[in-house]
């Protein structure tokens, strides 16, 4: 166990797993000489060499396609985007084509690949680099997505992901690169997707995000219990789909109140599917409407003032908390 950065988590985590499988290859942008736009790759280059650690050219739709051609001949390969937000560049390749091949081939054709970089908000470059398609993505059957929000997490979620057979895209957060916390150094350590965690304990409400607004839910439930005398649960759903239903209506049958908070765009959001599923299943145990904090519903704005206000921040999720009780 060492004390790590949310970067050096996921560094760790494809290095074990390119050294593990002669498999495993890592591609993209700048990946390789320049060590990846976030420096999420630096040092792998030198120990693996340009044939498993591969710098493309500048086009999504190149290099994706290339890599689901890989993965259906055998290879894993783990394509790292600059933005997510480049991913619609690439669109037939990842949500036509790898979504779709393994059901199409009757299970005969496998397409292990991983698709990672950072979706979100919030660093002030402007629309088209600040999408957050954890949505988009999770609506396309035969993909998988996570988001993981702390550097174990990052390192446990990303090495599963490798070893999945299918494809599974891992959207990460930029302003959580320099986070840091204990990660278990243990080649062989793996969070299975599709497993929510409650990463604080309480009785009176629930907040359920991802991402880093599981960290912004967090501050609001110490604030909720310092200042409110509330005590307040938070699930920390860690993947979208597969997406852990039974931890979702556990929280709410305990406490009986939730709140839900993303950064993604409220029209057919995450949280409106999860709200969707709470009222079908745990109607009965709620004792008020579940509530929601979402990114305001307009395209990312680039001013730092404004797309403060549009992220969910703590003083608006708090606000909406205290309708709830």
């Amino acid at each position: 166990m060492a004390k790590i950065t949310y970067r050096e988590a996921l560094n760790q985590a494809l290095s074990e797993e390119i050294k593990r499988d002669n498999n495993v290859v890592l591609m993209g942008e700048e990946v390789a000489q320049f060590k990846g736009s976030y420096k999420v790759s630096e040092g792998m280059l030198e120990k693996f060499g340009a044939e498993r650690v591969i710098d493309t050219p500048i086009s999504e739709a190149a290099f994706s396609g290339l890599a689901v051609g890989a993965a259906m001949m055998g290879m894993r390969p783990v394509v790292e985007f600059m933005f997510w937000s480049f991913c619609y560049v690439a669109f037939d390749q990842i949500f036509n084509n790898a979504a779709s091949v393994r059901y199409m081939s009757g299970g005969l054709i496998n397409v292990p690949i991983v698709f990672r970089g950072p979706a979100n908000g919030g660093t002030n470059v402007g629309a088209t680099h600040s999408h957050t398609p954890e949505n988009f993505a999770a609506n396309t059957p035969g993909l998988k997505v996570i988001c993981p929000a702390t550097p174990a997490d990052a390192k446990g979620m990303l090495k599963a992901a490798i070893r999945d057979n299918d494809p599974v895209c891992v959207m990460e957060n930029t302003i959580l690169y320099n986070m840091q916390d204990e990660v278990p150094d243990d080649p062989d350590f793996i969070i299975p997707l599709g497993k929510a965690n409650i990463l604080k304990e309480g009785k009176d409400m629930t907040i359920i995000a991802h991402g880093k607004a599981v960290h912004t839910s967090l501050e609001v439930a110490h604030t909720l219990e310092e200042k409110h005398n509330v005590s307040v649960e938070v699930l920390d759903l860690r993947s979208i789909r597969p997406l852990d239903v039974d931890a979702i209506i556990k929280t709410v049958k305990k406490t009986n109140r939730v709140l839900l908070v993303e950064e993604n765009k409220p029209f057919c959001g995450v949280d409106a599917q999860i709200a969707f599923l709470i009222q079908d299943q745990a109607f009965d145990y709620l004792d008020a409407p579940i509530k929601r904090v979402s990114a305001i519903d307009a395209p990312q704005a680039y001013s730092k003032a404004l797309e403060n206000i549009q992220i969910p921040a703590h003083d608006r999720i708090l606000a909406k908390a205290m309708e709830l009780i």
